[in-house]
């Protein structure tokens, strides 16, 4: 198994833009569940919707900075 060299732009960009994209989905899944909350009351405080478009945008722009990386 070979580890991560950070040392190349391009491979910390890649696991910047999967990193970015995977916080995305959690942020998409953690807004379904506030909205189908059973409490109505207790809302929460993260701005889940905003998280998730920060870091879609924050991970397409990484992906393609990898890519004309190279």
């Amino acid at each position: 198994m070979t580890s991560l060299d950070f040392s190349e732009p391009s491979t910390f960009l890649w696991t910047a833009a999967g990193l970015l994209f995977a916080l995305a989905a959690v942020a998409a899944l953690a807004e379904h569940r506030r909205t189908r909350r059973r409490h109505l009351d207790r809302v929460g405080w993260v701005p889940w919707n905003l998280v998730q478009v920060l870091a879609f945008m924050g991970s397409v722009v990484a992906l393609a900075l990898a890519i004309k990386a190279g």
